[in-house]
């Protein structure tokens, strides 16, 4: 006895095993293809007695592929129906078994002609709906061929129209389920290469850049990087709150560089009565009008901080509100600031340490491209000639630096760590600070805004990069005084209960730098309760630390039950999570940035490109000219220090890598200390990332973090201390490295 039966939407067949009674219930059975089964008879649409059952299954599949389904819609009843009832009417009276089986076939196979109902039942589809869906079924034989001939296209080297025009959303967020998607893929597949690669050598991408730049900005920019919607600004209220304020009697003065926007800091230095000098330091102060939960505040929030990288940057907040807090010359401008005694010595009086909210007088934006070449130990030791702006006042502020650092050092020595050493680097030693400049065939510079652009076509620009070495007077001025900032401010919220966000660097492994809500040693600092408090227009824990200290100012003890955020709120552990995570992508996507730079520097200067390269560890080099490192396998077993000569002949700048080929080892350099090849190694992390732009040495501060040292920096957060040379914690402001 043979038999069909439906499994997996198939009709299949199977002849029974031994003797087979009619009337039982279940058979032993062996399907076509040899396989034995235990057949239910509730589950067998078909039987009978005579015939090769593989002949008559192979026939019925070959008539069922010649069924006419709309004429069988035609003849169907209306009513629900069994197969077996419209076979005669669509073969005739004369029906044959591979008939019938090719009808239960076509009815099964064909869904959109006929509804199943049950074993072997059907019903015949309403008329509206198989319209429908024999259009949706011609559409998609219309777009399988249309795909099939873009995959063809493709494939031989030419870009479909269609394809080009939705090559960005493809790239960075395409509808895999679209036969645009479907066949770029396909074709890449075929061709063995990546959708991004395809782009590339077909012109539907004109950059290695946009590719890099655009995966960045899906992510994290995916409505643009420009601000949605103009800021209602309450000026009228803005005025009230400044007015309020106490003007103080100081004069204060910011060391910026040339391009800088977002200014956020000031120092200033007071003659006393009693010959002391009081020195302030002068934050700006957007906390006192953005409040959490604002308009503004859910601007800076889903930002997190301003982005930067090689020719701009992406602020946090837009321009107008910058503009209203910025500590700009030429008048008062509200002020958070510290203050504290410094005596003719440098030495510094702890217990008169003191914060408030004021107006404060700013005298002069000074710019570092006019004062680090003249502004050293000899001449402010020496008398004024005249030459230094601000002498004075730089003069006492550097010998309350240089207290401030022979603390740290006494602090570091304490807990085990090397001493750090005030001045320049050796000369040996390779730079640590460059600066990037893009600009057009025409030696123009590229607008910011140029290089979010769609497409995207650099192919002509040019970029130098120019660097320079740290440990400068006014590094340690500024640096010193803005860790004595954060470690105060922190050590008061700290002290007061009052949750903040923590820089910490303790241990070793992934996390050691990190941010947390406890307050926390930071190591390569030499100091407790770190908190970072001095970039509120760039950074949003800073932000949120400003708001309690405010708080704390304004409430003193009560602030742990007025200020935005109490003790345990969980508020706070999610921003201080989110930003380390959004920081630290930012900081990524610049190192990227960079390094495409400076494999577009090697091409502009021609392959193969012969140079000098210092080795730093794990076959890793460095281009000695700029922040370029190669890993170079058949280094690995010389000594770290060397400087060798290198060809690089090949560069993929949608990888990121190069093909380097070692010349010849000229040697170590005996006379550099071995840490200065570690420091080497030592750039910066996700969170203290080095700006690609003009360095601002009013913004810097101490700590960096080593991060292993392949090129293409796969573990950004292992930390290391060393030397205040190098060990200085960055964070950029436009073109310019800006104090934490």
């Amino acid at each position: 006895m043979n038999f069909i039966y439906e499994e997996g939407g198939e009709i299949k067949g199977a002849c029974a095993v031994g003797p087979a009674l009619a009337g039982a219930d279940h058979w032993q059975a062996q399907t076509q293809h040899g396989k034995r089964i235990k057949l239910k008879a509730k589950e067998v649409w078909l039987s009978w007695n005579t015939g090769d059952l593989a002949t008559i299954m192979q026939e019925a599949e070959q008539i069922a592929k010649e069924v006419d389904m709309d004429l069988l819609w035609e003849c169907s009843p209306l009513a629900e129906f069994k197969f077996e009832q419209v076979a005669t009417e669509y073969f005739g009276d004369a029906v044959q078994t591979e008939q019938v089986i090719a009808l239960a076939m076509a009815l099964q196979n064909t869904p959109i002609y006929f509804r199943r109902k049950g074993r072997g039942n059907f019903a015949r589809a309403p008329e509206e709906q198989l319209k429908a869906a024999l259009i949706a079924v011609e559409r998609k034989q219309r777009e399988a061929l249309l795909q099939q001939e873009w995959i063809d296209q493709l494939c031989l080297g030419t870009l479909p129209p269609e394809i080009n025009d939705k090559s960005g959303h493809l790239l960075w967020n395409p509808d895999k389920n679209g036969i645009h998607y479907k066949a770029v893929a396909q074709a890449s597949q075929q061709l063995g290469i990546s959708i991004a690669q395809l782009f590339l050598q077909l012109g539907a991408i004109h950059s290695a850049l946009e590719i890099h730049q655009g995966k960045f900005l899906k992510e994290h920019f995916a409505r643009g990087v420009g601000f949605e919607q103009s800021i209602r600004w309450n000026l009228t209220a803005w005025d009230q709150i400044v007015n309020d304020l106490p003007q103080s009697l100081v004069k204060a003065f910011s060391i910026d560089d040339a391009s800088t926007t977002e200014i956020d800091d000031a120092l200033s230095v007071t003659l006393q009565a009693d010959g002391r000098y009081e020195i302030g330091i002068h934050i700006a102060v957007p906390g006192l009008a953005i409040r959490p939960g604002s308009e503004i505040d859910q601007i800076a929030q889903a930002r997190m901080s301003t982005v930067y990288f090689p020719g701009g940057k992406i602020t946090m907040l837009p321009s107008e509100v910058v503009d209203v807090f910025s500590l700009q010359e030429g008048g008062y401008r509200p002020a958070l600031s510290l203050y504290v005694t410094l005596n003719a010595q440098g030495e510094i009086d702890l217990t008169t340490t003191h914060s408030r909210i004021e107006q404060v007088m700013i005298q002069r934006n000074l710019r570092l491209h006019e004062i680090e070449d003249i502004v050293t130990q000899e001449s402010l030791n020496g008398p004024d000639v005249g030459n230094i702006p601000m002498h004075q006042e730089l003069a006492i502020l550097w010998l309350g630096a240089q207290s401030l650092f022979k603390s740290r050092q006494e602090t570091r020595v304490k807990n085990g760590q090397r001493p750090e050493v005030i001045g320049p680097p050796d000369p040996n030693s390779l730079p640590r600070d460059f600066h990037f400049t893009i600009t057009d065939e025409k030696h123009l510079s590229i607008p910011a805004d140029v290089l979010f652009k769609h497409p995207l076509d650099d192919s002509r620009w040019q970029v130098s990069i120019s660097s320079r070495q740290r440990g400068s007077v006014t590094d340690l001025i500024v640096a010193e005084w803005m860790i004595f900032s954060n470690q105060t401010w922190g050590g008061l919220l700290a002290n007061h209960e009052l949750p903040a966000i923590f820089r910490a660097q303790q241990g070793w492994g992934p996390q050691r730098t990190r941010m947390q809500t406890t307050p926390c040693r930071h190591e390569g600092l030499g100091i407790e309760n770190y908190a970072w408090c001095t970039s509120p227009l760039r950074r949003y824990s800073d932000l949120v630390n400003q708001w309690q200290l405010i708080a704390y100012l304004e409430k003193g003890v009560m602030a742990k039950l007025a200020a935005p955020f109490v003790s345990k709120d969980v508020k706070i552990m999610g921003i201080c999570a989110d930003f380390d995570a959004t920081y630290t992508a930012y900081n990524m996507y610049q190192q990227i940035a960079e390094k495409y730079w400076c494999l577009k520097w090697l091409l502009q200067h021609g392959l193969p490109w012969t140079g000098r390269t210092r080795l730093l560890k794990d076959a890793v080099v460095r281009v000695e000219a700029i922040p370029l490192r190669l890993t170079v396998p058949e280094l690995m077993s010389t000594p770290r220090g060397a400087t060798v000569l290198v060809e690089i002949t090949q560069i993929d700048l949608l990888s990121l890598n190069a093909s380097v080929r070692v010349v010849e080892v000229l040697g170590d350099l005996n006379q550099v200390k071995e840490q200065d090849f570690e420091e080497e190694l030592l750039i910066v992390s996700p969170q203290e990332i080095l700006p690609t732009e003009l360095v601002d040495v009013s913004q810097l501060t101490t700590n960096l973090v080593e991060i292993e040292s392949s090129p293409e920096y796969q573990s950004p957060n292992l930390s290391k201390s060393f030397s205040l040379n190098e060990v200085v914690e960055f964070n950029q402001d436009d073109a310019s490295i800006k104090k934490t």
